[in-house]
């Protein structure tokens, strides 16, 4: 039996599990929390990585790593960290990246040459914010990698070998601002973002590629980026349509062309099979109802009890959930608030209620990107730390107006990692088929969706009274 090993670096850990190549059956798992902030060393990835793997890793026949995009690796010309990385969630790139879109003819431009138009989150950004705000460390950049690259080379003993090449995915590459849709860098973009510095770049692997192996003699695939290695996980099919609830949120599907929106709600990003991923992506999910499970002194189940509680659309108390900012909408200065405030709404039911309902208006508005671009959409798929919720399974479906499928909790970003390296490890032309498992569906609402309408003409009225996006 060949075993193979899929790693998620996230932002808030490492998280592996070991799997039968041929069934999908998870052996073994482990995870390796990661330090806060929004910039951190390298190495704690790397460290993290080896203290979750230790005693998995060097039994396995293959690896592949999927990492938290747009995270900016900054390698000198020995192979080692510049600064700590600055993260996909670190803002202070926000006008650096206004700054590239107005310098380059327009959001359209952007959106036609890299599939989507920077913001904060995107790699060129961070790489102009350091041009501006540490030449020194500009200078001293030889090499620029994303957190997944790094650790694929880390796995391939990179450091201790200069001949070894650094490698990337298309997936994660379509994450930077730098990367095309047709296939290739876009090293003027680079230079333009980086004041005419041009750093090397990891070489973009093939899908199913082997781009090595581990000291030990494990297969190492290309690895992906985080969103693109859940849909991997999830096995997803056209019509099928993801709303993943961790800390931030994502909305995304496949697609056999490339996006190019100029509003700058959709990234069009590459999946890690070929095709495309368009996708949509909040800076607030599970952060909100774990923020307002605190407020309370509850945990997450009493808040859900306390939810319940209040009547739907917790007699017109609005919360919006910019607790960290947002990205779409792209208000990356906003703050939460709450709406509708009065004596019968200021009660710990109508606060919880008020943080799901907030938290899910904020995803169905992120759907409705998709739903603009033509998307048809067979079923939603709602995953993630918040999706283990009954609550919040039902009110998607009522926000939503659309049946919300719940597959079995898993980690679906290392899951999708561990079967691209079982697609590495066998060769074959497409990954191997392993099965998914559905613990519940929650149907449409028979109402034909009129509540849950009300509840997001609510939360939309919140929103335009401070914000015209």
């Amino acid at each position: 039996m060949a075993i193979v090993a899929g790693v998620d670096s996230s932002t808030q850990s490492c998280k592996i599990v070991v799997c039968d190549a041929d069934t999908g059956e998870i052996l073994d798992e482990a995870h390796t929390p990661h330090p806060d902030g929004t910039e951190v060393p390298a190495e704690s990835w790397w460290r993290a990585l080896c203290s979750a793997g230790d005693g998995l890793l060097d039994r396995v026949d293959a690896v592949a790593v999927a990492g938290q995009q747009h995270g900016l690796v900054t390698l000198d010309a020995e192979g080692h960290p510049v600064r700590d990385a600055l993260l996909w969630n670190d803002i202070r790139s926000a006008a650096a990246a206004e700054d590239l879109v107005a310098e380059l003819g327009g959001p359209q431009m952007w959106a036609d040459a890299v599939g989507s138009v920077p913001l904060a989150a995107f790699t060129v950004a961070k790489l102009r914010w350091l041009a501006d705000h540490e030449p020194e460390n500009a200078d001293r950049t030889h090499r620029v990698l994303l957190p997944h690259d790094y650790l694929t080379w880390r796995l391939r003993d990179g450091p201790a070998d200069p001949t070894i090449e650094p490698t990337t995915d298309r997936g994660d590459a379509s994450g930077t601002g730098y990367w095309s849709p047709a296939g290739h860098y876009r090293k003027d973009l680079l230079a333009h973002a980086f004041r005419g510095r041009t750093p090397e770049l990891p070489r973009v692997a093939a899908p199913a590629e082997a781009v090595g192996r581990t000291p030990t003699g494990a297969l190492v695939a290309a690895g992906t980026g985080d969103n693109a290695g859940a849909a991997l996980g999830l096995g997803i099919a056209d019509g099928d349509v993801v709303i993943s609830l961790g800390t931030s949120g994502t909305v995304y599907t496949r697609s056999d062309t490339p996006s190019a929106d100029p509003t700058a709600a959709i990234a069009g990003f590459a999946d890690a099979t070929g095709a495309f991923l368009p996708l949509v992506c909040t800076l607030n999910a599970a952060r909100v109802l774990d923020a307002t499970a605190a407020l309370l002194g509850v945990d997450l189940a009493e808040l859900e009890t306390l939810a319940r509680q209040a009547p739907p659309g917790a007699d017109g108390l609005v919360l919006l959930p910019y607790l960290a900012g947002e990205r779409t909408p792209n208000l990356p200065q906003a703050t939460g608030s709450l709406h509708g405030l009065r004596p019968e709404t200021l009660r710990p039911s109508h606060i919880a209620r008020a943080a799901v309902e907030g938290m899910l208006c904020n995803m169905a508005d992120a759907l409705e990107h998709l739903r603009a671009t033509g998307v048809e959409i067979r079923r939603i798929l709602l995953i993630g730390g918040a999706a283990r919720s009954t609550l919040v399974a039902e009110l998607a479906a009522q926000l939503i107006g659309v049946a919300v499928t719940v597959p079995e909790p898993n980690e679906y970003v290392a899951l999708g990692a561990a079967r691209q390296a079982a697609w590495a490890l066998g060769g074959t032309a497409r990954p191997p088929n392993w099965p998914a498992h559905t613990i519940a569906e929650y149907r449409a609402p028979s109402d034909g969706g009129a509540i849950g309408l009300r509840i997001r003409a609510e939360y939309e009225r919140a929103r335009q009274a401070l914000y015209r996006r």
